[in-house]
């Protein structure tokens, strides 16, 4: 992947690579500073980078593509915060209540909110119209025998609920009480593209700093393990 005077970028800024010798190479950083990189651990991060970039031009495309987008607050309820799943998590789909199924687009965007600890943790788009199915099929213990679906892209997503949004900490303009309005699970609540985005910022900016806390540990424990293999 990487070349000799290649420029790429990681979490600390962009680089020139000045020469590679697997599984190492050495950079340097645009104000000059010359390192050693473990170039996997780099590779990934290049990878999450350019991934990110594309994602966020998806995200401004479907929104311009797709005017008058509805914007949501889905409630859930996570059982346990050492793993963050609930019914249709792992599908990626969501319940949606009969009365909107009518009202419901390809592109609309919802904030996800965890009624037990009272936290906004991830950003999620439409990427269908509501369709029917069995809800014990994605493990909902739901009697109906059919019920209400919509499947999701995630956009952003705290996969730590104490790095998420807590409801106490943002001032909702759209909702009158949102403490009340949210807190039963698996409702789906109406709020401006104002509050939407101010919700969704946040998120983004804690799932950014979730996934450079992550590298920064692997870069931090690769430079460890080449200090110790310069010892022996």
């Amino acid at each position: 992947m990487f070349e000799v005077n290649g420029v790429y970028e990681n979490r600390k800024g962009k680089y020139t690579v000045l020469e590679i010798y697997p599984p190492k190479m050495r950079v340097r950083y645009e104000d000059g500073t010359i390192a050693e990189l473990n170039i996997a651990v780099q590779e990934r991060i290049w990878e999450n980078i350019l991934a990110e970039k594309e994602a966020a031009s998806a995200a401004r495309n479907l929104r311009r593509s797709t005017p008058g987008n509805n914007h949501f607050i889905k409630s859930v309820t996570i059982q346990s915060e050492e793993e963050l799943t609930f019914p249709g998590w792992p599908e990626r789909v969501l319940l949606i209540p009969e009365e909107w199924t009518s009202k419901i687009k390809i592109g609309d965007r919802v904030i996800l909110y965890d009624t037990e600890t009272q936290t906004f943790f991830g950003v999620a788009t439409i990427t269908s119209l509501p369709f029917e199915a069995n809800p014990k099929d994605y493990f909902f213990p739901i009697e109906d025998p059919v019920d209400y679906f919509v499947s999701i892209d995630i956009d952003a997503v705290a996969l730590d609920l104490d790095s998420g949004v807590l409801l106490t900490s943002v001032e909702l303009e759209s909702l009158t009480n949102p403490r009340k309005t949210l807190a039963q699970s698996e409702i789906l609540v109406a709020i401006s593209e104002d509050d939407f985005e101010t919700l969704a910022e946040l998120l983004t900016e804690v799932t950014e700093e979730e996934e450079e806390e992550e590298e920064e540990e692997e870069e931090d424990l690769d430079d460890i393990e080449f200090e110790e293999e310069d010892e022996l």
